[in-house]
């Protein structure tokens, strides 16, 4: 009884002993109290919250003296040592922004801080998503730095870095949990449409510039990782309801609304399982720009007979000289019929004509909606991260305008993509397969001329204008005798007379056949089918070997191009294409860790190409007491393949073909003319000719060259083009950085120079239906030589224009600085503030039919104001964007972007008890309309107000 009595007098004085009560509250550097803060003892479970008012009481069983630590996002920690019960502390944080501190994994494939990472790197996590001012936080994703957007609708938008933008941004790689979301058909990103939803998506990593030495060819511009949150991190019911309006002044006022649920549940430690779904559903902005792009600020006029909308389709496909019509005309007996002199006919101008198109907005019902569906299943057989089996699998439907060489409406779009990973502390394996269903989709360009086909041919509707044109300019009696401009008024309205007109029955019936039918020669259904099997493999060797930290990893991809020969030259069977890579990494740190090492080399090999050897080598110093100066240098040459579109589209776009440069595509891409007067067609040996791809590289002239034939008739001007094959484009890119924090302001620096060389880009030839291309062919060697053949194809018409990809010989050279600096004041108010200024060095005189298409302002600021607790649950942001005008680039149009601002800003009101947050919000408030793509519809303003529910 006395020994058990003395285990209980020890027991309990124990318990007593153990039972150190500490007190205290935690202050900002304000000495405003923070709430929420955490309150943890050092090497124990015992730890605790501040409250409201920032104070707090805790309860430990550790012996004294022990060290509690003080933490709070947004702020510096503090240890504090514990020496007597019931001590009472008053810890005072010192705030500090935390991206500098954030954990990043997508700069060298494993985690670091931001201040540590050996390249420049953009990231927003959930706390910025949140605070985003824009609709979504794919579009909020403007505002970091670096960034540069391209809307080519309101579903459909690309995301650049460092120069050379387009809507088809096949530079920049864009991965959604580990997949690549590019089309398969395309081989570039479409928007977020088969992205992550705001509530699913738990980071944003960003990085600009070449990353081919770890991520391959199409990491050339740069790459950014969208990561979903894990079921057994964030289980629950989520769901946001958006609702608003669209105003543009083409469009008007328009409403959309976006929903969104994510349900997620945690069985246990080993299973979890989540789904996603969301649907928005809008009007698009009307694009309406018409002015003709080859005489840009004019407006809609008929001053030019040639007159091609930019925004207008029908008026481009086939473009006829008014004399070769009238001689055709004579010469097979038609125009006589007209009870004309002949002589009419054979004096009729060398002007060219085009036909009378459709507008856009005709063509198109102008909705944009957007439905991602995912689900997941997550097993971890060990019962914790060691190694985890997940099971994704993603769909995406939608209605977008793309821009290429035309504009596409993908309509009833459809992608999905099914992924098989396992993945652990140290290693990752995945395979994964992107497939993708053009729907409904179509090219508005054919879907316009194809209507006008099917009213009146061209022969016919070219007739009548010819004729009513002679007959009112010739004739004394007529009241447009000698009056060049009314008598093509007045031809056009008689050849006009009977047209579809849109909001007819007689329009809508031949819109619909046209849209249904695949055929380029008489429909506009775009047919895709198209799939991508990829793999992925990487494994961490820095438990085993303890010199450094080694990386080995790589990866095999699969194209399968299935157009049904609608855009690619596959009419008879798919079109199957390989690459494969592997990588090796060495990163060390000396020194006491203030010098870090990175070091990196790739290697690539596709199907058609030599391989290529990508390396990056990448060195970090971290100065001052605490390590927070961080300076980083990196040199790596990068190099991007040719996409599949460069070696094997075959794509007519009407006033052009898109042939594609592999050897094999050359012969299998074939196109057949009508050869227009008797001597023509002598010398074609018949009344057609059949040009291949062939034809476009190797027997046919540079298009300014023939431009100066036709102004001034002088063949010494005519230059043969003299391209070579598209082969892999390469760069060396060299960047400085410095990120710090001084004084509560973070800074982040960094400077590029980029030197690139085989740079692939497009230039646009022209090859005649008979005779061979010859520098300055000479008419006196007579019809038989075979140059001179061709200069009376060049002049009776009978040539086609063809876009080449190829590349320059010339190096080109771009550079760039970037300024981010942000802090923290006046309590807690978030302020930031960048800068980015990008220059394009390319000697155009040299290659004057190259086009780069740089499509880049030389100046951007950006600038952001927000608190998160103005009073108490109410928080706001507000953003400013401004850029300088810049020339735009493309296959489909080329001329200058303006200058713009835009202001967003948004509200947003916490319900603790019902675990939810109001937002309303708005963008380019105030401002005038602006663009980002030629050709696509000016930007107007977006006014919404979301709830979104969060457990």
């Amino acid at each position: 009884m006395k020994i058990y009595l003395l285990f209980l007098s020890l027991l309990f004085c124990s318990i007593t002993f153990a039972q150190n009560t500490v007190t205290g509250s935690v202050t900002n550097s304000n000495n405003l109290p923070i709430p929420g803060a955490n309150v943890q003892v050092v090497g124990d479970k015992a730890g605790t919250i501040t409250d409201s008012d920032g104070r707090f009481t805790l309860n430990s069983s550790k012996a004294l003296p022990f060290t509690i630590e003080v933490t709070s996002l947004g702020h510096e920690a503090k240890k504090v040592n514990i020496t007597s019960n019931h001590q009472n502390v008053d810890v005072n944080l010192i705030s500090e922004e935390t991206k500098l501190s954030e954990v990043v994994v997508s700069a060298s494939r494993t985690p670091e801080r931001i201040l540590e990472s050996p390249v420049t790197i953009e990231r927003m996590g959930i706390k910025e998503i949140k605070r985003t001012a824009s609709p979504t936080f794919y579009d909020g994703l403007e505002n970091l730095k670096e960034v540069q957007m391209n809307t080519s609708s309101l579903t459909f938008k690309s995301i650049n870095t460092r120069g050379f933008a387009t809507v088809s941004n096949t530079r920049f790689m864009q991965l959604v949990d580990g997949m690549d979301n590019s089309s398969p058909l395309l081989n570039f990103v479409l928007g977020n449409m088969i992205g992550v939803s705001d509530i699913d998506v738990q980071s944003v990593e960003l990085l600009p510039g070449a990353s081919s030495a770890l991520y391959g060819a199409n990491a050339f511009n740069g790459i950014m990782f969208m990561n979903s949150k894990s079921p057994f991190d964030f289980p629950g019911i989520s769901a946001y309801l958006k609702y608003g309006a669209t105003s543009q002044d083409a469009a008007g006022t328009n409403t959309f609304y976006d929903f969104g649920i994510r349900m997620a549940h945690k069985f246990n430690n080993y299973f979890a399982a989540k789904a996603n779904f969301t649907y928005m559903d809008g009007t698009d902005w009307y694009a309406t720009n018409y002015d003709d792009r080859n005489h840009q600020g004019q407006g809609r006029t008929r001053a030019n007979n040639d007159y091609d909308g930019i925004n207008i389709y029908g008026d481009e496909q086939k473009v006829y000289n008014l004399n070769d019509v009238g001689k055709q005309m004579v010469a097979n007996g038609s125009w006589a019929a007209n009870g004309l002199p002949a002589a009419w006919a054979t004096a009729l101008p060398k002007d060219y004509v085009t036909r009378t198109g459709y507008n856009e907005v005709d063509l198109t019902n102008n909705k944009a909606s957007n439905t991602k569906i995912d689900f997941s299943l997550h097993l971890r057989p060990l019962g914790d991260e060691r190694v985890e089996v997940i099971w994704q699998s993603k769909f995406g439907f939608g209605n977008a305008i793309y821009q290429g060489a035309d504009r596409y409406n993908l309509n009833d779009f459809y992608m999905s993509q099914h992924k098989l990973e396992v993945k652990g502390k140290n290693f990752f394996v995945r395979g994964y397969v992107t497939s993708e269903d053009g729907g409904k989709s179509y090219d508005m360009n054919f879907t316009g001329t194809h209507i006008n086909e099917m009213w009146k041919p061209d022969a016919t509707w070219y007739g009548t204008y010819a004729a009513n044109y002679a007959g009112a300019i010739n004739n004394p009696a007529s009241p447009l005798f000698g009056n060049v401009a009314g008598s093509n008024a007045f031809a056009r309205s008689k050849a006009d007379e009977g047209r579809l007109m849109p909001g007819t029955a007689g329009f809508q019936s031949a819109f619909n056949t046209v849209i249904s039918d695949p055929s380029s020669l008489t429909g506009s259904k775009l047919v895709d089918n198209s799939k991508i099997y990829h793999s992925d493999i990487n494994y961490n060797f820095k438990d085993l070997i303890k010199f450094g930290e080694i990386q080995v990893g790589g990866s095999y991809r699969d194209y399968q191009l299935d157009s049904h020969g609608r855009i690619y030259t596959d009419a008879n069977s798919i079109i199957k294409y390989d690459e494969y890579g592997a990588y090796l990494q060495l990163q060390k740190k000396f020194m006491e860790d203030r010098f870090k090492f990175t070091g990196s080399i790739r290697y690539d090999k596709a199907k058609n190409f030599d391989g290529n050897y990508s390396p990056r080598l990448s060195l970090v110093y971290s100065g001052g007491e605490r390590k927070q100066h961080n300076f980083r240098a990196s040199y790596q040459t990068g190099f991007r393949n040719p996409t599949t579109q460069d070696q094997y589209i075959g794509f007519n776009v009407g006033y052009a073909a898109l042939v594609g440069s592999a050897a094999d595509n050359l012969t299998r891409f074939t196109e057949t003319f009508p050869v227009a007067t008797a001597a023509g067609q002598f010398f074609a040996g018949g009344a057609n000719a059949t040009l291949t791809g062939l034809n476009a590289y190797y027997n046919s002239y540079t298009r300014e060259s023939v431009g100066a034939l036709l102004a001034t008739g002088n063949p010494a001007l005519l230059k043969k083009t003299n391209v070579a094959l598209v082969k892999p484009e390469e760069v060396q890119a060299f960047e400085l950085g410095y990120r710090s924090q001084i004084r509560e302001v973070n800074i982040d620096l960094n400077g590029y120079y980029n030197v690139y060389n085989d740079f692939i880009g497009n230039t646009t030839a022209i090859a005649t239906y008979y005779g061979k291309a010859q520098d300055s062919p000479n008419p006196a060697a007579g019809p038989s030589d075979p140059g001179v053949q061709s200069l009376h194809a060049l002049q009776n018409s009978n040539f086609r224009a063809y876009q080449l990809y190829t590349n320059t010989d010339l190096e080109i050279h771009s550079l760039g600085v970037g300024i981010g600096l942000s802090r923290k004041m006046f309590g807690n108010y978030d302020f930031g503030v960048n800068y980015n200024y990008a220059q394009f060095d390319f000697d155009q005189a040299k290659d004057p039919g190259f086009e780069a298409g740089f499509n880049t302002p030389k100046h951007r600021v950006k600038a952001s104001v927000g608190n998160d607790k103005l009073i108490k649950n109410l928080g706001f942001n507000a953003s400013v964007r401004w850029n300088s005008e810049y020339l735009w680039q493309s296959t489909m149009v080329d001329g200058m972007i303006e200058s713009a601002t835009v202001v967003d800003a948004q509200i947003n009101y916490g319900l603790p008890k019902l675990k939810s947050v109001i937002k309303l919000g708005a963008t380019n408030i105030g401002g005038k309309e602006y663009i980002q793509v030629l050709g696509a519809g000016a930007i107007g303003q977006q006014y919404f107000v979301s709830w979104t529910i969060n457990p």
